[in-house]
């Protein structure tokens, strides 16, 4: 019996060309975030030092609310999407704080709240002492980063104890102090934002100060 060869015919396999994707960086929230918090923080800090008479306070809320606020808040959804958990709890924390208070701002001009005038300034030293808690543990919180954010909050909770006391005590010179503090953490959140620039468009980063704790 002779072997019999069976034969095989060969089929060509397309293997298809390798593909690149291309995956675009997530980008940083903080380019964002940093100068429309600094926008808040000068506006603020003019109405405090006088720029603007006490009873038009309320100029600062187109800012505080349409910027700021809203502008924060789109930063920690942001800031969230890419997975920068610290971040995102920063920025919310204050957009909370900017929020809130264009609409103490807003409720007490118009009575939204139905506060009895002689328990406005109470009221307001809640709102001022509630958020200078919440302030003083974010400051303790952010130890771990460079040392100029771990300022802004620090300056943060220094305006709001100037404002509590100037609150309480019906002094105007505490308010202004608390003014010029306003203006101090939003200079150096706008050098944070130049930081911050300098490395989104290809330059190095500026000086941030080693943490506190490392």
């Amino acid at each position: 019996m002779s072997d019999t060869a069976v034969l095989v015919p060969e089929v060509a396999v397309a293997v298809p060309p390798p593909t690149f994707a291309v995956v675009a960086p997530p980008g940083d929230p903080a380019i964002l975030g940093l100068p429309i918090f600094a926008a808040g923080s000068v506006a603020l800090g003019l109405a405090l030092v006088g720029y603007v008479p006490a009873a038009a306070v309320g100029s600062v809320v187109p800012i505080v609310l349409a910027a700021t606020g809203l502008g924060l808040l789109i930063a920690t959804i942001w800031s969230a999407s890419v997975g920068q958990t610290m971040v995102a709890g920063v920025f919310g924390l204050f957009a909370g704080f900017w929020l809130s208070y264009a609409v103490l701002l807003l409720g007490l001009t118009h009575n939204w709240f139905a506060i009895p005038a002689a328990n406005v300034n109470r009221s307001i030293e809640l709102f001022l002492i509630t958020w200078a808690v919440v302030m003083f543990t974010l400051t303790v919180a952010s130890v771990r980063l460079p040392l100029a954010y771990t300022l802004v909050f620090a300056l943060v909770v220094v305006a709001l104890v100037l404002l509590i006391l100037g609150t309480a005590n019906g002094d105007s010179t505490l308010n202004k102090a608390a003014g010029y503090v306003a203006l101090g953490f939003g200079a150096l959140g706008l050098y944070l934002f130049l930081a911050t620039a300098s490395i989104a468009t290809g330059g190095g980063g500026y000086p941030l100060g080693r943490p506190i704790v490392r």
